[in-house]
């Protein structure tokens, strides 16, 4: 599989452990030397600024996509060349997503989360059918990814939505776990819907 741009999502939040920014270096340079494109959020700061500065530093390809009212507050990474503004937080994310071959999710906020929760609502509905690698650094994710596999033993989500994102721990792994994750079913709506369990709950009075 050729690789030639993916969206990450990343914080922005300043004052993380260094560890986190470490893996964001390492991961933006390892995009540059696969000379793959980042498409991101144009922060300028925490991961997504240290992400862009390494990028930028080693000559990289960076497309930042920021909301209006972010760039008004100072947000914008000064150093972009190639930055998009747009009206509103839903209308970047699409921007970022479109026409990549991956997402990456490094740690993040609420932000971050919810971004990557609506790649995969979208790749689990059939809209999105890439490859979403959790970067989890730290065991950062292993709450969510723990709480995934409760979705999926409460029958919340099917056995098969598990599929939909691949977890790396460390930023070296990220390109293999791309380049052998299988085509995702376009078709893949049609199994959204969560199958009833074969006994039904029994609740007093009904």
């Amino acid at each position: 599989m050729m690789i030639k741009k993916i969206c990450v999502f990343a914080a922005s939040s300043p004052g993380i452990h260094p560890s986190y920014l470490d893996a964001g270096k390492e991961m933006a340079r390892i995009l540059v030397q696969q000379d793959i494109e980042m498409n991101y959020g144009a922060g300028s700061v925490g991961i997504m600024g240290v992400m862009a500065d390494e990028m930028l530093a080693l000559n990289g390809k960076v497309t930042g996509i920021i909301p209006g009212f972010m760039q008004k507050m100072g947000w914008g990474h000064p150093d972009l060349k190639n930055i998009v503004t747009v009206e509103t937080m839903h209308e970047r994310k699409s921007l970022m997503m479109k026409d990549v071959d991956a997402i990456i999710s490094m740690p993040g906020g609420v932000g971050t989360l919810e971004e990557l929760l609506e790649a995969i609502t979208l790749k689990q509905l059939g809209k999105f059918l890439k490859p979403i690698i959790i970067l989890n650094t730290n065991c950062f994710y292993d709450p969510l990814l723990s709480h995934f596999e409760e979705m999926i033993d409460q029958h919340f989500m099917r056995p098969l939505h598990g599929k939909i994102w691949q977890v790396a721990n460390e930023p070296e792994e990220v390109i293999g776990l791309i380049q052998n994750e299988p085509d995702w079913d376009p078709e893949a709506i049609m199994y959204a819907a969560v199958e009833a369990n074969t006994e039904r709950v029994r609740t007093s009075g009904l």
